[in-house]
């Protein structure tokens, strides 16, 4: 016996399964999902996205009302063109598709597509590879009616847009539009949204069978497009990589903070500057192609709040976190060694540097300091060696410091990557010898911006990370040295020995800046701030190669000098108020080594003359090993050959003694071996008796 068509719909109706719960619009829409995070600058721009779910390709929801009526056109005719008549299900449609399929051998389909869409919402009701049961089928049948009476019927097409297979992985019209087509779901034409169409069917179909579909579904609408055309589309479609755009500008930043599909974050990041600072890199790295610098990187600090405005962790043309990166500091450590020193009152910005030619023993041979050029400028003030950068001053400083001290102060303002003990880098680390990252290196400037008060950076904005005891800030360094440094670092006459008068780093407002190059020119810095912002640049190669011929004010000094005044182009930079503790003096030079100037001292350690003493005038007084200090013996290289050099000042007709004992060698400068244990040095006079002593320790392998 024959069933008619609606005997069959009928027999469908009468099966009785548990009931599924429809969810309401909002709910979808709220539980809707893209699988990329989204990075929102400062101000909540999107400024970035991260793709974390790797299963399905979504991008945000689309509105109705921002998608093409080209679209929902088509795609009602090529899927249910009585959409707008039914109450979510086909009745006519459903019977004839049941009659036709018990006679025929390829089965029809008569879902319409607020069905399609019940079955996108609850996984119970989508077909299995056998096809769909009885059961299932009069509880999608359930599912759209009730979808229908519950939600309108543009809330329905618009979820269904949203939510159904176009392509392989690309689910939604946002993620089909921009991957196949290059634009957003509003620019969508006739001919795209008759190829979108006819994909539905089968989002793994072939070019041709698409062609076929959507040259049929064209000529069903009269749309003016020729097939040609339409396969034409199709190659291009299928030729496009996934969802293409232009270059990233902050994906160091969204891998930091996105970890969850659908996420929307906000930064500290400010879109306009991280886009600027971006270009600007790109652009001197470009100029600087024939030098064979080929990567770079560019941090901006708020002085104030520690918030991060601009992160460029590379050019573009990389995953490498030049911001994070562990790369030589070269010069950029000075400014801290010189505030050490005017801290501890061993010397002022006006004291005389010996810039002449020295050789310093160490355990692994001979150390002798050069100057970037070569040469040596004689005696120049402690103003003159940090702001033209000079080696041998900065050396000899250290040596009054002492390395341990100078180690410690590093660690102090945040540079975590000083893992290894002082005697790891030896005096080399005057200079740089250590590796920093740009991030830690930028924000202790930015101590020295904030008078010595260290606080951490940070990506989050400051409501939540406020709270934490890294964000509150605390003393590091003096107050009265750090202002004094910063002066130095501003003054564009004192860096005019090395630098000249018009480089990059004299801008038109206040600004203390500090290149550095490290050894054999691997790493290139440019490091600065203003009354309210840190910039700190990098360029060099990640692979470590050499640059060719490049300073720190021909490499990285032309992005921080353009940045600077991108951040300061509506807005001037004053120089810091001195802080209670300093006094400003009238100096003058005997002889006249320098011009008389002003200049700042710490109250008590001002002069109103500063005459140049030469040795044989001096108050004998021993330089190195300083008191209490401790010497390590380095267990790689032989006994026999490790030395400590002792030097002193005023030394001349004295002698060393040690643990009691006189040294053959008279005073100046005496190369001893080492022994591990507590020693005592003395300079003696002709007659035996102790001048001046000081005690320091050598540990080593041997040593209780």
């Amino acid at each position: 016996m024959r069933l008619s068509a609606s005997a069959i719909v009928l027999a469908l109706a009468s099966v009785t399964t548990q009931a599924h719960a429809v969810p309401t619009y909002d709910e979808v829409r709220a539980a809707y999902r893209s699988s990329d995070a989204e990075l929102l600058d400062r101000h909540g721009e999107p400024i970035q996205s991260l793709r974390i779910d790797m299963a399905v390709r979504r991008l945000p929801w689309v509105a109705l009302g921002d998608i093409s009526p080209a679209l929902p056109a088509a795609v009602l005719q090529a899927e249910d063109q009585r959409f707008y008549e039914h109450d979510g299900v086909d009745w006519s449609a459903a019977a004839k598709a049941a009659w036709d399929n018990l006679f025929r051998t390829r089965p029809r389909g008569a879902s319409t597509i607020t069905m399609q869409l019940a079955a996108l919402l609850d996984p119970a009701l989508q077909s299995a590879a056998k096809g769909r049961s009885w059961s299932q089928k009069w509880d999608q049948v359930k599912a759209a009616r009730e979808l229908d009476a519950q939600w309108s019927k543009p809330q329905i097409i618009e979820a269904y847009l949203n939510m159904v297979s176009y392509r392989g992985e690309l689910q939604g019209v946002g993620a089909a539009a921009r991957s196949m087509f290059g634009k957003a779901p509003s620019g969508l034409d006739l001919s795209e949204s008759v190829i979108l169409a006819s994909l539905l069917r089968g989002p793994a179909a072939g070019q041709k069978i698409v062609a076929q579909r959507a040259c049929s579904l064209a000529h069903e609408l009269r749309l003016p497009s020729t097939c040609s055309e339409i396969q034409l589309r199709i190659i291009v479609a299928w030729s496009r990589p996934q969802l293409a755009g232009s270059l990233a500008p902050a994906p160091q930043v969204a891998q930091q903070l996105l970890t969850r599909s659908g996420q929307a974050v906000r930064s500290t990041l400010d879109a306009g500057l991280q886009r600027y600072a971006q270009n600007v890199l790109r652009q001197q790295l470009a100029a600087l192609n024939g030098r064979n610098v080929n990567d770079g990187a560019v941090i901006v600090l708020d002085n104030a709040s520690g918030e991060i405005l601009a992160y460029v962790g590379n050019a573009g043309g990389g995953e490498v976190d030049g911001v994070a990166a562990l790369r030589q500091a070269g010069s950029t450590l000075k400014p801290f060694l010189y505030e050490l020193a005017l801290e501890r009152k061993q010397i002022t910005a006006a004291s005389l540097m010996d810039d002449s030619a020295i050789d310093i023993s160490t355990g692994s041979g001979m150390y002798a300091p050069q100057n970037y050029d070569k040469g040596y400028k004689g005696y120049v003030s402690a103003r003159t060696s940090l702001a033209s950068s000079l080696n041998v001053p900065a050396v000899r400083t250290l040596m009054m410091t002492g390395m341990e001290r100078f180690h410690e102060r590093l660690r102090n303002v945040g540079l975590s990557s000083l893992t290894q003990p002082a005697e790891y880098y030896g005096y080399a680390l005057a200079l740089g010898s250590a590796e920093v990252s740009l991030m830690e290196l930028a924000n202790a400037y930015r101590v020295l911006a904030n008078g010595g008060m260290y606080s951490a950076s940070t990506l989050a904005p400051s409501g939540g990370s406020a709270r934490s005891p890294a964000f509150v800030p605390r003393r590091v360094l003096d107050a009265r040295a750090s202002f004094i440094v910063s002066d130095i670092l501003a003054d564009r006459a004192a860096r005019s020995i090395t630098f000249g008068l018009k480089n990059e780093l004299a801008t038109t407002f206040w600004a203390a800046v500090k290149t550095g190059t490290s050894k054999d020119m691997r790493d290139n810095w440019c490091v600065g701030y203003s009354d309210r912002y840190t910039v700190g640049v990098w360029v060099g190669n990640f692979d470590g190669q050499s640059m060719w011929d490049v300073s720190g004010v021909s490499g990285a000094a032309p992005v921080w000098r353009d940045v600077m005044d991108y951040l300061h182009r509506n807005q001037a930079s004053r120089p810091p108020k001195p802080p209670a503790g300093v006094v400003r003096q009238q100096i003058a030079y005997q002889p006249e080594l320098e011009s008389a100037r002003s200049e700042w001292f710490i109250a008590g350690t001002e002069s109103p003359v500063i005459a140049l003493v030469r040795d044989e005038h001096r108050t004998p007084k021993i330089l190195y090993p300083g008191d209490a200090s401790i010497l390590a013996l380095d267990p790689d290289i032989p006994d026999a050959t490790q030395r400590v050099f002792f030097l002193a000042q005023g030394a001349q007709g004295l002698r060393w003694q040690l643990d009691g004992e006189p040294l053959t060698q008279a005073g100046t400068d005496y190369a001893w071996r080492p022994t591990p244990g507590q020693h005592q040095l003395t300079l003696i006079d002709a007659n035996a008796n102790p001048i001046t002593t000081t005690h320091f320790q050598v540990r080593g392998a041997s040593a209780q």
